[in-house]
């Protein structure tokens, strides 16, 4: 009987490493490349071509809201010959088939096929013609991908290393959560108002987190929501000279778009902010969220400030630890939720 059972054993052991050998390792294997990185498998005559010329325009095309042109994604064009071992673990793969011998064209999105957390898209068609359909088709989509892919990372990072200081700050006294790394500090603290912050010697990124009644739907248009954000940004958030403080560049339009956030009503507003009475300045993106169940608007207002340095991924650092924002009663909220009560916005 011990014969057998040390058999049984054996074979269970054996089953294991074998499983280990299998195809699911490379989930256990890490995505290389810095972040923002792309890899476009394609030959080098469709990369000069039609083909080529929809993937840069597209996924290449400059980030909104920030102060000079940086692209959403770099990319990096690998002839299909060369698409090996070194490349194929990059966070961000778009991989291309253009031929008369495709069987099937198509697309198809998936994730964690060589390294992880990977997103990879694969796109298949007959002609140049047929591919650039195909991806004008689904370029919102991929987009969509492909960032969201990257706001993910991020948010891993901060999941479960962060700063319990601001955390716990914001769960007691402000009823919502939101992860930041390590190194935030709480640089004022008032009824509604809460502003958090992090600096080194070449870079500075916030977070501003207030709270206003919702009186009615005009609390989510950009014409009621600027003046409050700005009152609030020069009561608080000094700038380095005397008389100078935070506000929003309003010489150039804002980015807006409403959203969904955990089930609830936001709104996401995108631009840039200067400081008044001084020469500092940066991008910065906001997030306004309604907690039906407390009838109030919940903002996160995230800035960076990196003189002479690209920006895009510091952004979208800050980008991530608003949205992780969470309400503590949002199990209040998706009862009204479920109600589909309709807001209508306008400007």
């Amino acid at each position: 009987m011990k014969r057998i059972n040390h058999l049984v054993f054996f074979f269970f052991v054996a089953a294991i490493f074998a499983g280990c050998d299998s195809d699911s390792t490379v989930m256990y294997k890490n995505i290389t490349g810095k972040a923002g990185e792309m890899v476009v498998v394609i030959s080098k005559e469709s990369w000069d071509k039609a083909p080529g010329k929809i993937v840069r325009e597209t996924l290449a095309q400059p980030h909104v809201g920030l102060p000079q042109d940086e692209p959403l994604f770099d990319l990096i064009n690998v002839p299909h010959e060369a698409f090996q071992d070194i490349f194929r673990s990059t966070r961000n793969i778009v991989q291309t088939t253009i031929s008369s011998n495709v069987d099937k064209s198509g697309i198809q999105f998936t994730d964690d096929v060589w390294a992880y957390p990977q997103a990879t898209v694969q796109i298949k068609a007959k002609n140049a013609d047929e591919f650039v359909k195909i991806f004008e088709e689904n370029k919102d989509r991929i987009l969509s991908y492909f960032v969201q892919a990257e706001k993910e990372r991020i948010t891993m990072n901060y999941k479960n290393t962060y700063e319990k200081a601001v955390f716990n700050t914001l769960n007691t006294e402000f009823d919502v959560t939101m992860k930041v790394p390590p190194g935030f500090r709480i640089m004022e603290n008032k009824k509604d108002f809460l502003w958090v912050q992090y600096d080194t010697p070449e870079i500075t990124q916030g977070i501003v987190i207030y709270s206003y009644p919702y009186v009615s739907d005009s609390a989510f248009t950009v014409g009621y929501q600027l003046p409050i954000r700005d009152s609030l940004l020069r009561k608080y958030v000094p700038g380095p000279t005397d008389g100078s403080y935070m506000s929003t560049e309003k010489r150039l339009d804002q980015v807006y778009n409403v959203i969904k956030h955990n089930g609830n009503y936001a709104a996401e507003m995108r631009g840039l902010w200067r400081v008044e009475n001084d020469f500092m300045g940066g991008p910065y993106i906001s997030l306004s969220e309604l907690d039906a169940s407390n009838q109030r608007v919940i903002n996160a207002f995230g800035f960076v400030y990196a003189p002479s340095k690209d920006k895009r991924n510091l952004l979208r650092q800050v980008e991530a630890m608003i949205y992780s924002l969470k309400l503590n009663n949002q199990a209040d909220n998706d009862k009204l939720n479920q109600q589909d009560v309709e807001i209508q916005v306008e400007g």
